[in-house]
């Protein structure tokens, strides 16, 4: 494409733009599928970036915490809990170990056993939250001293916790990816309609401008800018409608757990902001596609 053309397409060229009309179906077909499928595309991206977080914070924060349960009878719990403490106070790669009292073992339990749960007269085993350092600790060793000579501690590293949940993350990050292709895809499909009916409407029209000299590529060229624009247009409304509906979504909480914070975050912002550039260039090459083989149907 020339310097002529660019400039043209841009520009746009008054003669050329009478072959497409300026409203009707084609029109608001054109505006509303961009619109729609920039919104959704907000929403998508959202998802995508809110998973990737989640992912990484599930990861972090499970990979560097471990529990050790002391299922010990009553009268030797408080014993082997001392035992164990100073086992893992002397276990390279142990950051900080502590036992964690009765109220707080109340706390894990109260969303499936109520605030009221009486744990002095049941045989709730002591939990001790364990958190490694950068270098990290040997489990196997750790569990084989530990057998020796705490026998009722049971070291659990969330390793099966913790890779279920990261691979559900990322799951719901590849899923809100291929929901973008997808957007994308049916964006191209209902643009490539909307032309081949506004071609199809304009035959006559195209046939005299073909007996007074013009060639192809000026005709599609009209058809060409004039869905890319509004493509552009309604791709910009509705990324501004998918950003004011993700900024009104809940922050997050640890109350709402991963149901909160699905926005974007800092730069994330900045993320939408290439949807209609890109929903202007597919609606440019669906255009240029359709326009090329309607026109080459007509010779």
């Amino acid at each position: 494409m020339n310097a002529g053309r660019i400039r043209n397409l841009l520009l746009g060229d008054p003669q050329a733009a009478r072959v497409v009309p300026p409203s009707g179906f084609t029109a608001h077909l054109t505006l509303f599928a961009a619109g729609a499928m920039a919104f959704l595309a907000v929403f998508a991206l959202a998802l995508s970036t809110a998973s990737g977080r989640l992912a990484d914070r599930w990861a972090e924060e499970l990979a560097r915490s471990a529990t050790l349960r002391i299922n010990a009878p009553a009268d030797q719990r408080t014993e082997q809990t001392k035992a164990a403490l100073a086992i893992l106070q002397q276990t390279p790669g142990v950051a900080s170990a502590r036992a964690l009292s009765m109220e707080e073992q109340a706390a894990l339990l109260a969303p499936w056993f109520g605030a009221d749960l009486p744990l002095e007269s049941l045989p709730v085993p002591q939990l001790i939250e364990v958190i490694e350092d950068d270098t990290g600790y040997d489990a196997a060793g750790l569990r084989l001293r530990l057998s020796a000579e705490v026998p009722g501690a049971v070291l659990d590293d969330h390793g099966r916790w913790r890779r279920p949940l990261v691979d559900a993350a990322n799951s719901l990050r590849r899923l809100a990816l291929i929901s973008v292709l997808l957007i994308g895809g049916a964006t191209a499909a209902m643009i490539t309609l909307a032309a081949n009916a506004a071609l199809a409407a304009n035959q006559q029209v195209i046939e005299v401008l073909r007996l007074v000299g013009a060639r192809d590529g000026y005709i599609a060229q009209a058809f060409v800018r004039r869905f890319t624009l509004r493509a552009l247009i309604g791709a910009g409304v509705g990324v501004a409608t998918g950003m004011i509906g993700v900024a009104l979504l809940p922050e997050a909480s640890d109350e709402g757990g991963f149901l909160t914070g699905l926005g974007f975050q800092g730069a994330g912002w900045l993320l939408p902001l290439v949807i209609p550039p890109l929903g202007a260039l597919v609606a440019f090459a669906a255009t240029l596609f359709a326009a090329r083989r309607r026109l080459g149907e007509l010779s």
